[in-house]
């Protein structure tokens, strides 16, 4: 069995847009996840991108993890639009404090 590569997450922040970048040591691509904020308790999650060569690597679900947890520590709440992001809130009803339907 092969461990998981280490994904690191970073955050840039770009006024009324947001976004989580996932990069993996020795992986030139990137992959993404953007927001858009309506205020600065509700955001939206717009669209998730992992490219081919980060496909596997948990790189999309580090992704949303992030997303939760900077939600969880700014009292903010996310409207999942991106297809991926809704998917997994579905799958975590614990995000339900979060997530808004």
């Amino acid at each position: 069995m092969t461990d998981k590569p280490i994904v690191q997450i970073s955050y840039q922040d770009q006024d009324h847009k947001g976004r989580y970048v996932a990069r993996i040591e020795g992986i030139a691509d990137e992959g993404e996840l953007t927001i858009s904020k309506v205020s600065d308790a509700l955001i939206i999650a717009d669209h998730t991108y992992v490219p081919d060569a980060m496909r596997g690597t948990g790189a999309a679900s580090a992704l949303v993890n992030r997303l939760i947890e900077d939600a969880r520590a700014k009292g903010q709440r996310i409207v999942p639009l991106c297809p991926f992001v809704r998917a997994q809130s579905q799958r975590h009803p614990e995000w339900s404090d979060v997530i808004q339907n």
